[in-house]
């Protein structure tokens, strides 16, 4: 009765309205570490804790499947390529309590196990993904560490694929780790990782939305309660992943707006898992409601008035108009302005020059920042030449010339 009771107060509070803004400035998730972030941008929306270096456990998950998919690109896979178990995973099927699948076929497609790893949390095809793209597993956590140093994670501890304590793996341990070793990572690096895959590899989410898939003929339904059918279902979710109980990363469109959130280690999550669950939609419900999108300049328009100076050309100027829509994020209740900086307008270009030519570049620059701002740095998009420009004929060409010389050199 008690655990229903509870149950029911969750769900209340997840479909309760927007809180106001005095209740805004109080909100915190039930959580020990969570962060909300716009995916194009990476605008943190929320950040609680959100830097602690904590266990992740099969979150890890996105990471090793970040470089399946760049394995593919590099062209050393696709997913019908089929990928042998070892006798390493393999044994972990039968002989260890993880979570795991049967791989008694031994040999599976890499869309197979992806999709085992990702919506069932087999920690096996995870390991078989990790040994088909590194050859094995410790050399495939070089690869993942080099790969998180790259995206600017200086404080990850990686032990393995799939973020096992290092107790359960028997001998097939990384060099030097400890017993009780296991993957450490904060919700900001878990938010990087999640909005790169993302990004990059938009096509994951094809896997990550579903909420069951077929191997060996036996259809598994994954452990993401928040995909459409379920009981915590929410419209516009289409990933990304559960782990052990208390944790979720999870991706939706709405508003015109993608959205990750990263709840870690839910209050009370290890007796009732379905907190995280209900976790996320107020992450998710807050993200929604106290942030939008802006459209700061349109695609082929100046920004007030941007412009490039053209030596000896037809025109004296020309308008620098964005590459593409401009699109950031703000606050809701911020009336200030949205702004951004152009860059590389100073320089001036010689004629001819072509329409579309990069010329410079417009940067956000907010100032309305929560926690660490942005994952990374702020965003920018690429300034164009608005038209050609043709040189200017003779005699106007050479008078151009000679008064650049007298001014130069004498």
């Amino acid at each position: 009765m008690k655990r229903l009771l509870l149950i029911s107060l969750l769900v209340l509070f997840s479909l309760t309205p927007p809180l106001s803004v005095a209740a805004l400035e109080q909100y915190r998730t039930e959580a020990k570490h969570s962060i909300a972030i716009e995916a194009t941008t990476g605008k943190i929306l929320y950040e609680q804790d959100a830097t602690t270096p904590t266990s992740i456990a099969s979150i890890t998950n996105l990471l090793t499947a970040y470089l399946v998919y760049e394995a593919i690109e590099e062209g050393k896979m696709d997913m019908a390529t089929p990928v042998t178990i070892s006798d390493y995973a393999y044994n972990l099927t039968v002989t260890s309590p993880v979570t795991n699948l049967p791989l008694d076929a031994r040999s599976y497609t890499v869309k197979e196990l992806l999709e085992a790893s990702l919506i069932a949390s087999a920690n096996s095809a995870t390991i078989a993904l990790a040994e088909k793209v590194a050859g094995n597993e410790a050399a495939f956590v070089d690869k993942m560490k080099e790969k998180v140093a790259s995206w600017g994670i200086s404080d990850a501890t990686l032990v393995n694929a799939t973020g096992l304590t290092n107790d359960l793996l028997g001998d097939n341990r990384y060099p030097g780790t400890k017993d009780d070793a296991e993957n450490l990572l904060s919700a900001l690096d878990v938010a990087i990782i999640a909005r790169r895959l993302v990004l990059d590899y938009p096509q994951i989410l094809s896997i990550t939305s579903k909420p069951s898939f077929k191997m060996n003929g036996t259809l598994y339904y994954g452990t993401n309660w928040m995909l459409k059918g379920n009981s915590y279902e929410r419209e516009g979710l289409d990933g990304l992943k559960t782990a052990s109980g208390t944790s979720m990363v999870a991706t939706s469109v709405e508003n015109d707006m993608r959205v990750i959130t990263v709840v870690l280690h839910t209050t009370e999550g290890e007796t009732y898992p379905e907190k995280r669950f209900t976790e996320t939609t107020n992450l998710l419900n807050y993200s929604y409601q106290y942030f939008k999108p802006l459209t700061l300049v349109e695609a082929g328009k100046p920004y007030h008035d941007s412009q490039i100076t053209i030596f000896n050309g037809k025109k004296a100027t020309i308008s620098a108009v964005a590459a593409d829509d401009f699109v950031v994020v703000k606050r809701v209740r911020n009336k200030n302005e949205v702004m951004a900086e152009t860059n590389g307008l100073d320089t001036v270009w010689n004629a001819p020059i072509e329409k579309k030519t990069v010329v410079g570049t417009l940067t956000l620059t907010d100032s309305d920042l929560i926690g660490h701002g942005y994952v990374q740095q702020q965003p920018s998009i690429d300034l164009l030449a608005e038209d050609d420009v043709a040189p200017a004929s003779w005699p106007a060409s050479w008078w151009n010339y000679f008064v650049r010389y007298v001014n130069e050199k004498l």
